[in-house]
Order: C-alpha cells, then sequence, then structure tokens
C-alpha cells in the first residue's frame, strides 16, 4: 500500500499584514503591507507534504465561500486529495495575522466552519493512513480521532486554550508524535498538571521548535537540530512546513536526526515569501539544500 499522512483540521485563508510595532489598547497602527493567502494548520501542512510528493490527505471543513478563493483547485494541483474536505453551511475560516519588525506575531482566528467539528463523524478508512497528523482543530473531535487512528502525531498549536486538562491527557496518550514549540510546551504542561518528563514517559518522541535557534527532539536521546539560514521575509507558516518536512522524513524511513535535518530545510523555503504555502519546495529542491547546509546527503 502507498504511504497514506491524512492532516485534520484548520483550511483557511489567511490575511497577513505587516506592522511597525503593536499598537496599546484604544489606539491604532498603520499597516504596511497586507496579502490574502492560503492558509490554515492542516491545510498548510498537507500541501507541504504534497508537494514533497508524498501521498497527502486533507480532511477538514469549509464554508459554501470556499469555490471562491480557488483554494480547492490550488490543494489539488499540489496533489493533495481533498476527498475529506467538507464544504457546509458557514464561512470558510479566516485568520488575521500582524507580524512586528522583530518577527513577533498576533494572530486572530474565525474558526467559521470548523465550529461544526464535534458534529462530525470519524472516517471509517482510519486504518489506510499510515500517519494521522491532528494540526490545530476542535478538541472534541481531535480526541475521537487519536482514540481510534493506529499513528497519531499531535500539534495543538495556537488552539491550546480550547483544549481541557482531559482533553489534551487523552490526546498525548495515544499519541506517537508530539510536535509544539517552546512557548506551548509550557501551556500544554500548565493545563495537564505533567511535567516534561512525564509527557516524554507518554509520548514516544516530542520535538520542540524554537524559531530561528533550531529544534530539539526528545526519543531515545535528545538531538539538537539547527535551523537552516535563510533570507527570512515571513515566518507566517514555517511551523507547519517543519511538520510536513518530518513527517514526509519518517514515513520515508529516516531517523530522528535527518528528520529533523529535513524539517528544518523544508521551513527555511517557506520563510522565504510571505504566506504558509507561497515557496514550498519540492523533494529535489530540498535535498540540494540540506547538502549545502549540513555537508552531506540525507
Amino acid at each position: 500500500m502507498n504511504s497514506l499522512i491524512l492532516s485534520v483540521g484548520h483550511t483557511a485563508i489567511d490575511h497577513i499584514s505587516t506592522v511597525p510595532h503593536f499598537p496599546e489598547p484604544d489606539s491604532s497602527i498603520y499597516i504596511k503591507n497586507y496579502e490574502r493567502l492560503y492558509g490554515g494548520g492542516a491545510a498548510n501542512v498537507a500541501a507541504a507534504i504534497a508537494g514533497l510528493g508524498m501521498n497527502s490527505c486533507l480532511l477538514s471543513l469549509v464554508g459554501t465561500d470556499f469555490g471562491e478563493y480557488g483554494y480547492k483547485d490550488h490543494l489539488e494541483e499540489l496533489g493533495v486529495d481533498t476527498t475529506h474536505v467538507k464544504e457546509i453551511e458557514a464561512k470558510t475560516s479566516n485568520a488575521f495575522v500582524y507580524t512586528d519588525e522583530k518577527d513577533s506575531q498576533i494572530t486572530f482566528f474565525y474558526w467559521g466552519a470548523s465550529e461544526s467539528f464535534p458534529e462530525q463523524e470519524v472516517p471509517r478508512n482510519l486504518s489506510d493512513y499510515d500517519i494521522v497528523h491532528l494540526a490545530p482543530s476542535d478538541p472534541t473531535y481531535n480526541t475521537k480521532m487519536a482514540q481510534q487512528a493506529d499513528y497519531i502525531s499531535f500539534d495543538p498549536g495556537q488552539d491550546l486554550p480550547v483544549y481541557t486538562k482531559q482533553d489534551l491527557t487523552t490526546i498525548l496518550r495515544n499519541t506517537e508524535l508530539l510536535f509544539s514549540n517552546v512557548h506551548e510546551i509550557e501551556r500544554i504542561q500548565n493545563k495537564t498538571k505533567l511535567s516534561f518528563s512525564e509527557i516524554r514517559d507518554i509520548v514516544e518522541t516530542v520535538v520542540i521548535t524554537n524559531d530561528d535557534e533550531g529544534s530539539n527532539i526528545y526519543s531515545e536521546e535528545t538531538i539538537e537540530i539547527p535551523a537552516v539560514e535563510a533570507e527570512a521575509v515571513d515566518p507566517t507558516g514555517a511551523g507547519d512546513a517543519y511538520r510536513a518536512g518530518y513527517l514526509t522524513s519518517i514515513q520515508k524511513g529516516y531517523d530522528h536526526e535527518k528528520s529533523g535535518k529535513i524539517a528544518s530545510t523544508v521551513a527555511s523555503f517557506v520563510v522565504e515569501e510571505v504566506g504558509c504555502q507561497t515557496n514550498l519546495p519540492t523533494w529535489g529542491e530540498t535535498v540540494d539544500r540540506y547538502e549545502d547546509a549540513f555537508g552531506e546527503k540525507p
């Protein structure tokens, strides 16, 4: 059977703006640059996986306005299987992302169609997928997915505030691979009342990203992965690209260290353009940059 990775969660329209700094309450600020682009954590991961040549499927909810954006055609042209992308009577999710001159970000997220996730049934063919990646999404639905899939990759991301202690604990106990950044892992610990050591005991592999400082992989051993240098323009979507690179690599049979290096390489492409899916690399492009960065073949 061909390798299949299913990404579950939001498909969104990103409104990406650059501001000189974040305004104080009861004040305003001018926007230096603005673009409307394709986004949503699950869709970003699915798109990047497809761009790398892996069989990629997306499970997501979109609104009746989805066809206006040309997004479905874009995903299918990349090679994403959209069988589980369901249109409902609502508006498609929208993310309003503001980045300051220090590359700090504030995001306002309108769930729209994603609010209907709790009413949805889990697909009957979950066993067809080698990896089910739970991107930011509804906690109730992600919990059901985690309890039924064979291999779970989990990234609660910016949706951590809507998770309960029980949601997180249940999913973690069914998770093989956890992705988080340095800020989110603290929130996971605070909400679950689990120490990092206890989380490591529960989850087979934990990957913690830290922007341009690289990432750490905690599995049988602790592995430090450097960030790959790039002419960074916009950090939006770098984390999703990293996850896509990592999932693709482990599915191709690479070990954790090389998977982390490949993931870092994929992320380096995305930050070079504005938007999460504007500059997705192919596998060949990734291998070439990997060799330049690390002086070896992956």
